[in-house]
């Protein structure tokens, strides 16, 4: 570990950045980015103290008020989570004597002393713990509990997500704020001429319905895939359907899903799309479809509806939250109505029309310099008690 002296300053924070990782942001590294950056940029006057657990980029180091520290070992297991919280990070904290500790994660030290805000995106890992490989499964039943009575203050992404620690976790509500998650620069509609040149470059010309997000039993592409083949039969269309996410764990049931697929060979699978890529994909696509069986909150809905596409995603309550009347819903427990919402938003012009436009309005409902102001907000009220 690198000591650096710190300067006097109006509050020093210290920062759980392991998430930071060049060429390899995503759901928890963009959240954390997106965050921080801004607080950073904002505060000039406060100190933040930045806890990576491998060597940085210097791209994350945002202004001179940053302080970076490399916290080994590289924690990306459970075990090693385990030794980052719980033996290396206090003994960083005790080091650097912060007035607070920001961990954008979902995890914090239960060894440290020092006040901690935390933002705990969802408890999904409590529900469905049979989707969950074995070891982290066992980490976060008996981890993820501790953590949310050890964090003095918590942000959550959704009222949904508030509402479900309350009751899964018996934790006062007054311990919990909502900070919506925002839309990134650069998510924005784009001319038909460049929405052909995507097409041609991803859907051999064709128009497609797209699907972005890691693949795992939760997000239900096996599902997706089923009523995109049912779709095919009943119109005979040329649409095709873009996976573009990396595979996770238990993928199964999507293998076989293609593989039983009649019109598999109108479904594409991209893997790990790079971040230039994504807005293009999603503004050239007739509908962004997302069939997830439970979130935290659903960045892609928002990110779908800044580019001015369209949304078919599953009626579960975060959805309705965050998608309002902009988003059409489906049961994604029946295969054909699935099926009947992509037929839906690919012939009826108008219907896609009014979606696209409402979706456009409902995005100044998700802003990243409105969470960041409000966590800060947090973070300054939590070291003045102290």
């Amino acid at each position: 570990m690198l000591w650096t002296a710190l300067p006097l300053s109006e509050m020093r924070i210290a920062v759980n950045t392991r998430f930071l990782l060049p060429g390899k942001l995503e759901g928890l590294g963009w959240y954390t980015h997106e965050v921080v950056r801004r607080m950073v940029l904002a505060h000039p006057e406060d100190e933040f103290v930045f806890l990576f657990d491998r060597p940085y980029d210097s791209q994350f180091v945002y202004a001179d008020n940053v302080t970076p520290v490399v916290v080994p070992p590289p924690a990306r297991h459970p075990v090693l989570w385990y030794a980052w919280f719980d033996w290396a990070v206090p003994l960083v904290l005790k080091r650097y004597k912060p007035d607070v500790f920001f961990s954008p994660d979902g995890y914090c030290s239960l060894r440290s002393t020092v006040p901690v805000v935390m933002t705990l995106h969802d408890v999904i890992p409590l529900h469905q713990a049979h989707q969950i490989p074995w070891t982290p499964r066992i980490y976060y039943q008996h981890f993820l509990p501790r953590f949310v009575q050890r964090a003095d203050h918590i942000f959550t992404v959704s009222e949904h997500v508030k509402r479900d620690i309350v009751q899964t976790c018996a934790v006062s509500p007054e311990r919990i704020s909502v900070a919506y998650n925002g839309v990134r620069c650069g998510f924005l509609p784009i001319a038909m001429e460049q929405q052909q040149i995507i097409r041609t470059t991803f859907s051999q010309g064709k128009p497609y319905f797209l699907y972005t997000g890691s693949i795992h039993p939760r997000k239900n592409v096996d599902v997706l895939i089923r009523a995109f083949d049912a779709f095919k039969m009943a119109t005979d269309t040329d649409v095709q359907l873009i996976i573009a996410g990396r595979f996770a764990w238990q993928v199964g049931a999507v293998k076989s899903a293609f593989e039983s697929a009649v019109h598999r060979n109108a479904i594409h699978f991209l893997g790990y799309v790079p971040d230039d890529d994504l807005p293009g994909l999603y503004a050239a696509a007739v509908a962004m479809v997302n069939l997830s069986g439970d979130e935290g909150f659903g960045l892609p809905l928002v990110e779908a509806m800044a580019c001015g596409t369209s949304v078919v995603a599953s009626d579960i309550p975060v959805f309705r939250e965050v998608g309002g009347d902009a988003v059409l819903l489906v049961d994604y427990h029946h295969i054909e109505q699935v099926s009947n919402g992509l037929q839906r938003v690919l012939n009826e012009p108008l219907l896609r029309a009014q979606l696209i436009s409402k979706g456009l309005t409902r995005t100044a409902l998700f802003s990243w310099d409105d969470a960041a102001q409000s966590i800060f907000t947090g973070l300054h009220r939590l070291s003045d008690k102290q």
